[in-house]
């Protein structure tokens, strides 16, 4: 029982930190309509320069405080993402008011790609390492329950608190203010949002700034569990099975759906691995999707699909 709930445990905080990349694709997809291909490249984007910021200030400034040089690197590359923010809304999205879904969905697409290639050459194409201060080292829980107690990482273990600390503020912000309100208005409609006042250039400013923000905070903690590197890009795309779960328009379902993959995948490696060859970690979620997608396409939480059209 200790080594299942351990296996459990473990799976439950990688898929915090699916459920924090899927938020970046909930709220563009609230905001626009459509799936966001570049997330996964703003994901890379972010944290290429979180990890040359930390690396470049200690050198100019003569810092020595690890912390004080993180605090400052992770200014600097949230500056970034929000020129990022900008020049999308002023340079592509606000260029494409009221066009197709799929005239959207292309965009994104091309914005991946530039962001991609841009960040390799802006930040260079090695393996970059963070360090945010992760404890590194294994603890040992309930102890006094199970025999020689559940060991659990130090490091997965604080990725899933700041996870889930910035998962939780997300879904206030689209549940009680102002502003995630008129999200979902601009996602339901964007002409009937603007008849009504909204300012749909300014929404998508904002739900990009902040998609930019989840970017940035996935990026590191990846980062400083992996290193910085361009697969990334294709861990971001694990969100995707994750929102197929738990609906493209909901919050609580990228939370939900992160939580099942995670746990999914991380006991089926550990308890059917080893009789079906190993390397179930890779295409369980994919499997899972697919399966919800042939008898619930809208995911757990989602709205039915010829609803939206």
């Amino acid at each position: 029982m200790g080594f299942f709930l351990e296996t459990l445990i473990g799976g439950l905080m990688t898929g915090m930190l699916y459920s924090l990349v899927a938020l970046g694709f909930v709220l563009i997809f609230k905001a626009s309509g459509v799936f966001n291909f570049a997330q996964g490249a703003m994901v890379l984007f972010a944290a290429l320069a979180m990890a040359r910021f930390s690396e470049w200030i200690p050198k100019l400034t003569g810092l020595d405080s690890r912390l004080l040089a993180n605090i400052i690197a992770f200014a600097a590359a949230m500056a970034v993402m929000v020129l990022v923010a900008w020049l999308v809304e002023r340079l592509v999205l606000g260029k494409l008011v009221n066009q197709e879904g799929v005239t959207l969905l292309m965009a994104t697409l091309g914005i991946s790609y530039f962001m991609d290639g841009f960040g390799q050459t802006l930040f260079g194409s090695d393996i970059y390492k963070i360090d945010i201060g992760l404890p590194k080292d294994p603890i040992f829980l309930l102890e006094s329950v199970f025999q020689g107690g559940i060991l659990v990482n130090k490091e997965d273990l604080y990725a899933a608190v700041i996870a889930a600390a910035l998962v939780i503020l997300l879904a206030v912000f689209f549940q009680f203010t102002p502003t995630g309100r008129a999200l979902r208005a601009v996602a339901d409609d964007h002409a009937a949002a603007q008849s009504v006042g909204i300012p749909l250039n300014q929404i998508w400013f904002i739900v990009w700034l902040v998609a930019g923000l989840v970017a940035l905070v996935a990026g590191a903690v990846w980062g400083s569990k992996l290193g910085v590197q361009f697969s990334l890009t294709l861990l971001a795309l694990k969100a995707l099975p994750v929102l197929i779960l738990g609906g493209f328009t909901s919050v609580p379902g990228a939370i939900i759906g992160g939580l099942i993959i995670g746990a999914g995948e991380k006991l089926a490696e550990v308890f059917l691995g080893p009789s079906m060859g190993g390397g179930i970690e890779i295409w369980f979620a994919y499997v899972l999707a697919l399966l919800f997608l042939l008898f619930r396409p809208q995911g757990l939480f989602g709205e039915r699909i010829i609803e939206r059209v």
